[in-house]
């Protein structure tokens, strides 16, 4: 299997449960299991080109304009091919460097950053969120105060009762929604101070609610950085991981006829999550859904995790932290789920991903990943030493193909 360049920073080094999360009691953590040459089925090269086959005929069949994927097994690439068109106005083909507007994809990344940070000593899962903003002490939840304090642990996953005000038809949601939150060139600072005046939707740790959570977890990164959000992770995470491309605005116009763009019958007519395009530059960095990116740039970071936090000799996360982020920390909580618990009945969701929790042949247990709603996806699977990454921007189509490519890779293992 894939060598490790990092050998010593690839042990387990177990720190007591206390040290890494100040004090949270947590279910009990799942390990890095050590990766020898026999432990993984392997991708036969036949059966693997039916995903080929399967996004030829996607594209031809006129449900996307094109994609790029990758499979990738001991640290190399099985499969990355491109297919279909970049541009269907101008019949561009599509091409491996081409960059796409990732949305919730960028969630994975600031996650990876805060817990950087959480490594460095200088962030506690159990901080509460007032100690670095203090106006969210403030916030209530129907009038009534806060049970307990929103923490760092609750913006991870999702169970801070900060919500999105672009789907749903709760009372709050609406308030989001006709709060002009993204009103004006603001940054980060200005738009999580508009956040913190609004009530939450319910109770911390109380329900799991996709939200801007992440986005105030960006906002946190730059308080105890002192840098930017995109230039914390630049120093820390994108630049020594090379993911050169990955920003939350194109760095040079030039690049802009390398943008995938999607069918105009199967896009947004309205802003999601505050974006009205990513591509579009603006202050805000938002730590939820504003980065653009190519799928060469999120191979290096998938790559990361699935080696337990190091690439190339330089160790990124210490490898309990990984297993920390890629566990359940929702449903092992006891936290409520309803009809937006978006992981699905078999997953829990962890420090920014969701987490298969059952054997589901042919799929594994602990499988764990994401996706963004303009229709990229990843999913990394540690028992078999393998990741998947699909680039496309083809919202409608993400979450059938997500389940259909994901069901064709794991047919390709022997």
């Amino acid at each position: 299997m894939r060598p490790i360049a990092d050998e010593p920073a690839c042990k387990i080094r177990l720190l007591s449960r206390r040290a890494l999360l100040g004090g949270l009691v947590a279910a009990p953590m799942l390990p890095v299991l050590a990766r020898t040459g026999g432990a993984s089925r392997q991708l036969d090269r036949a059966r693997l080109d039916r995903v080929s086959d399967y996004f030829r005929n996607e594209v031809s069949s006129g449900n996307i304009p094109g994609a790029v994927v990758l499979v990738q097994q001991h640290a190399a690439p099985a499969l990355l091919q491109s297919f279909g068109l970049r541009d269907p106005a101008t019949r561009t083909p599509m091409t491996a460097d081409a960059i796409f507007r990732i949305y919730s994809m960028t969630k994975p990344v600031t996650s990876v950053a805060a817990m950087m940070l959480v490594d460095d000593g200088r962030l506690s899962l159990n901080d509460p969120l007032s100690k670095f903003i203090p106006a969210f002490a403030e916030t209530t939840v129907e009038g009534a105060p806060l049970a307990r304090p929103i923490t760092i642990l609750d913006l991870l996953r999702h169970t801070s009762g900060i919500t999105y005000g672009f789907y749903g038809e709760t009372a709050v949601r609406r308030l989001y929604a006709n709060a002009h939150l993204f009103d004006g060139d603001i940054d980060n600072a200005a738009f999580v101070a508009r956040l913190a005046r609004l009530p939450l939707a319910e109770q911390p740790g109380t329900l799991w609610d996709y939200g801007h959570s992440t986005d105030v977890l960006g906002r946190v990164i730059e308080i105890v950085s002192g840098r930017s959000l995109f230039q914390f992770e630049t120093e820390r995470l994108l630049g020594p991981l090379g993911m050169r491309e990955t920003a939350f605005v194109l760095a040079d116009p030039s690049q802009r006829s390398r943008v995938a763009e999607p069918s105009p019958r199967d896009w947004f007519d309205r802003p999601i999550a505050g974006l009205d395009d990513p591509i579009r530059p603006r202050r805000w960095e938002s730590g939820g859904a504003g980065m653009i990116g190519t799928i060469s740039d999120y191979a290096r970071f998938a790559q990361m995790l699935l080696n337990g936090g190091a690439l190339d000799g330089k160790l990124y996360l210490k490898p309990e932290t990984v297993a920390l982020m890629a566990q359940d920390h929702v449903l092992a909580a006891g936290i409520r789920r309803d009809d937006l618990y978006f992981p699905g009945a078999e997953s829990g969701f962890g420090l920014g991903f969701s987490v298969l929790l059952v054997e589901k042949p042919p799929r594994p247990r602990g499988e764990y990943g994401w996706d963004g709603v303009g229709g990229t996806f990843f999913f990394i699977d540690p028992a078999d030493d393998l990741f998947v990454i699909v680039m496309m921007q083809a919202p409608s189509q993400r979450g059938r193909i997500a389940n259909e490519v994901r069901q064709l890779v794991y047919e390709a293992l022997t």
